[in-house]
């Protein structure tokens, strides 16, 4: 079988600075956890672990020492809680992440109604909806939830980071007929809008697509859902482990990708079980 992996499959440059800041911490703490998983890999929150470093989910459960912030950001009360604790931060948000919650509180000030184009649930969206808590703040997934937002004077848009350009125009564009003024920020990373793009021309190109990373990757799960629209032969996977042969029949050229969570030694992992297969 003929292999075609995309050239930005795995880390991105705030997950590879988010990565590196934590295990460098794990080295010089004694006591060190991280307040959530420090990236959406549970391999690499799983190693880790075995370096010591506890993962907390309330700022409550911190046990002292330092904490690391993870490259989604946290709230800006979790933030204010953990520097009343005197704990010590060493903070691995992603810079794109802390940007766009600067804009968020720059919307809020400005007196704008802010409009977070993402997953509710994400933490990176709790996380950016905080520091725009004290006005007027909505999050809608797409242009029919748009839609339905009440009419505003004025909206503030800015988006989740892994957010495709595509959507942030449809919500822009709904939106447009529910204020008189707008302001956006296109807070999309490029290396979100590079992978995804790159996604649509190997779905083109090949039999069947393998994406991988974690499940619970925001980024992983829409580049799996940008494939299946080109490529119905399309399968998320985390590990080389859940490759069944069976998808591989019949199969001339495989095209692979990963989400800006998943480390370098399980994309090549993936590829040497391919090419095994394909012999």
């Amino acid at each position: 079988m003929n292999i075609i992996l995309a050239k930005s499959a795995g880390f991105c440059f705030g997950v590879k600075r988010a990565t590196g800041v934590a295990f460098d911490a794990a080295e010089t703490h004694d006591q060190i956890c991280s307040l959530g998983p420090i990236i959406h890999s549970p391999q690499v929150v799983a190693a880790l672990t075995e370096k010591g470093v506890e993962v907390v989910d309330r700022v409550e459960d911190i046990p002292g020492g330092a904490v690391i912030i993870r490259s989604h950001g946290i709230a800006a009360d979790e933030l204010d809680a953990i520097r009343k604790r005197r704990i010590e931060i060493v903070d691995a948000t992603c810079p794109f992440v802390q940007k766009a919650q600067d804009y968020a509180a720059l919307l809020r000030d400005e007196g704008y109604v802010v409009v977070v184009v993402g997953e509710a649930e994400h933490p990176e969206v709790r996380g950016i909806v905080s520091f725009a808590a004290e006005g007027e703040v909505f999050v809608v997934a797409d242009r029919d939830e748009a839609a339905k937002l009440p009419f505003r004077g004025r909206m503030g848009l800015i988006a989740q980071t892994t957010q495709s350009q595509e959507n942030l125009r449809e919500v822009v564009g709904a939106c447009l007929e529910k204020c008189k003024e707008m302001r956006v920020f296109n807070t999309i990373c490029n290396a979100t809008s590079e992978r995804q793009n790159e996604a649509r021309i190997i779905s083109r190109q090949a039999d069947l697509i393998l994406v991988i990373g974690g499940y619970n990757s925001a980024n992983t799960t829409r580049l799996a859902q940008i494939c299946a629209e080109i490529q119905p032969r399309t399968h998320h996977v985390e590990t080389a482990d859940q490759i069944d042969p069976v998808w591989f029949e019949g199969i001339g050229t495989v095209g692979v990708t990963a989400g800006a969570s998943t480390p370098k030694w399980i994309i090549e992992e993936v590829l040497e079980k391919v090419a095994t297969l394909g012999k």
